[in-house]
């Protein structure tokens, strides 16, 4: 990298010194999504108890990692901890976030159900205009949780 490229900005000359350059390989799909919070054992009680996640990786006071569906995973972080970059680069992020689980269409009323029997109070229900809905709510960091059925988004998978 040049001295004038900052971390993360593409060098504008890289296309037009090279128009031969091929074209970038697929991308597959996001595999882990990171959120942060101070209070980890607040937010591991949570995605444990409320949405049923499978834990599978901890450090007290670090992180704690989740298994979400057969493919993706959720890393929540002290973002005091990841901010020095000891092991792998430095990150973070201060305030809510949101993530969004994809769940059946017919599990909607159910997942109403659970929530609000676990006195989870819901924020919002949407309803999209290519026929998804989702419900938000929030988890014990303030991060806006959000459950979408297929339709939201019309992707090919369906979401």
């Amino acid at each position: 990298m040049d001295q004038t490229t900052k971390p993360g900005t593409v060098n504008s000359d890289l296309t037009t010194k090279n128009p031969a350059v091929e074209p970038s390989p697929s991308i597959e799909g996001i595999v882990e999504t990171a959120i942060y919070a101070l209070d980890l054992d607040a937010m591991e009680e949570f995605y444990i108890r409320v949405l049923n996640l499978h834990r599978i990786a901890k450090e007290p006071g670090r992180h704690v990692f989740f298994e979400v569906g057969p493919s993706n995973v959720l890393l929540i972080f002290n973002p005091e901890t990841t901010v020095h970059g000891h092991h792998l680069p430095a990150h973070g992020a201060i305030g809510p976030g949101h993530l969004a689980f994809g769940v059946a269409a017919t599990s909607l009323p159910l997942w109403r159900e659970r929530l609000t029997g676990l006195g989870i109070v819901i924020e919002k229900e949407i309803t999209w205009p290519r026929g998804g809905h989702s419900i938000y709510f929030r988890d014990p960091g303030g991060h806006s949780v959000e459950l979408i059925t297929p339709g939201v988004w019309g992707t090919h998978a369906g979401w």
